[in-house]
């Protein structure tokens, strides 16, 4: 499968991934609404936040609203989301997202959008045995 992959010591803290994420998924560019989260680190470089695809949330959900598609992503089922927030608060990683204009809680899916904006190649797309 293909996930989107992170090298920080590569990113410069443009964020034009988190605009380009959130572009794609909402129609907005406010960085608050991307599924990867840049952040500066204590010194110097930044931290870049984002689904490993572990699919630890699956068993959390309450309604099974949480699974795997054909590409073993992990998907939110916007349908059989009751909006708990259980997955959002379970996630190891603090990668499940959400946003008071957004019903529901949201991930990255791996789209390429981020990977397409980086102008560093810090985030990448990467073939990972699923």
């Amino acid at each position: 499968m293909k996930i989107v992959a992170a090298k920080p010591e590569l990113c410069i803290g443009c964020k034009a991934c988190e605009e380009a994420c959130s572009k794609v998924r909402f129609k907005d560019t406010a960085s608050e609404k991307s599924a990867i989260r840049i952040t500066p680190r204590n010194g110097e470089g930044h931290d870049i936040n984002i689904c490993n695809q572990c699919g630890e949330c699956i068993d959390i959900c309450p309604v099974q609203a949480i699974y795997r598609n054909n590409n073993d992503i992990v998907m939110i089922d916007k349908e059989k989301c009751v909006h708990c927030y259980a997955c959002v608060g379970f996630c190891p990683l603090l990668a499940m997202r959400y946003h008071k204009d957004v019903v529901g809680p949201f991930k990255c899916i791996s789209c390429g959008a981020c990977t397409r904006a980086c102008s560093t190649g810090a985030i990448f797309m990467e073939e990972v045995l699923s």
